[in-house]
């Protein structure tokens, strides 16, 4: 199935947005029309489209649709009222900060830009489709910086991922999958190794079947494998995605990330995280003040249709862990790779 066309999870179709839809894969694909900014944000809480830099460009795009539905020319009046839009598009996720850093760039450019209220429809449109544009081109610079400090030996490398931080998480091409396309087109690849991450199976249906579409050799493996794996010598670099990165370098990202850190760390494998600039939080001094979101029982408790735990079991579900910086061998953003003490150096250069 190599040579498929590239996969784009958010797109603009003249007057709708495009959203794959995620919970529907990999038995079936299905696209979502979207054309109002409320949908837009159920989309995102249910998970139709997901993955921190998708979400800030359907967020992006949340906006201008709840823009288009302003029914003033009152410049005061559609700021007020673009603000109930920011705020439900706000309650959707709240770990993901690519959400937060998209809706409050369009807040901005709402808020500077004159002109009439059609013009300023027309300028959030305009921003939304570059979010995406330089999401897409984010991630491809990610992939290459990537692949710079990925290990020298052996040449073809046995990567690890958790959940899916793919192009379907993005706006294409991915930023943990990102890394692996890279070594994949410049022949540094053997193989990945995708956990299943559970509860919702984000690496069994969506890494996967990415990985299946561009011919790439994936191996899935239970969450619970990994030690086992590196123990056996399968795995020579670990590699994930982010939701949010605190100014000191730690890291929430899918729940199970921070187990796999500690046993990439007891094995001396490197543990890569990839994210754009965009997922780095500034405003938090280390992650314990990353909110962690908790998600419905129900995605633990049955797969499908199917209940698998008897009546009277008690659930927890966050969705996220932090991984301490610490256990992190480098963060690669489309500036480069930096040890997680250096993040600091790379502030001077995220857009607000």
């Amino acid at each position: 199935m190599s040579g498929n066309p590239p996969v784009y999870p958010v797109l603009w179709k003249e007057d709708h947005v495009a959203l794959i839809d995620q919970t529907r894969l990999p038995t079936e694909y299905a696209v979502v029309e979207i054309r109002r900014y409320d949908d837009m944000a159920r989309a995102i809480q249910t998970m139709i489209v997901r993955g921190a830099p998708a979400i800030g460009v359907a967020a992006a795009y949340g906006m201008y649709l709840g823009a288009r539905d302003i029914q003033t020319e009152e410049r005061g009046e559609f700021l007020t009222q673009l603000e109930t839009v920011a705020e439900t598009l706000r309650q959707t996720r709240p770990t993901a900060v690519n959400l937060f850093w998209a809706i409050a760039r369009m807040q901005t450019v709402a808020r500077q830009t004159l002109g009439p209220v059609s013009y300023l429809k027309k300028v959030l449109l305009e921003t939304a489709q570059g979010i995406q544009s330089e999401d897409l081109k984010t991630c491809q610079a990610i992939g290459d910086y990537g692949l710079e400090v990925l290990p020298s030996t052996p040449q073809k490398l046995r990567i690890l991922t958790h959940c899916n931080a793919g192009a379907l998480a993005t706006a294409g091409y991915g930023t943990a999958l990102g890394v692996v396309r890279s070594a994949w087109k410049c022949d540094r690849l053997e193989r990945v190794y995708a956990d299943e991450t559970r509860p919702r199976l984000q690496g069994a249906k969506l890494t996967t079947w990415e990985c299946v579409q561009e011919g790439i050799p994936v191996t899935a493996i239970a969450d619970n494998m990994a030690a086992h794996c590196m123990k056996q010598g399968l795995i020579d670099a670990v590699v994930v995605g982010a939701d949010r990165i605190a100014a000191n370098g730690d890291t929430a990202n899918k729940i199970g990330t921070y187990h796999l850190a500690i046993v990439a760390n007891a094995h001396s494998i490197p543990f890569f995280v990839a994210a754009p600039l965009s997922t780095i939080d500034f405003t938090l001094v280390e992650g314990s003040a990353i909110p962690i979101e908790i998600r419905d029982a129900e995605e633990l408790y049955q797969i499908g249709s199917t209940r698998i735990y008897p009546l009277g079991v008690e659930f927890y579900n966050p969705a996220f862990d932090v991984t301490p910086a610490e256990l992190i061998t480098a963060i690669i953003t489309e500036y480069g790779a930096v040890k997680p003490s250096e993040l600091h150096q790379l502030q001077s250069q995220q857009v607000g």
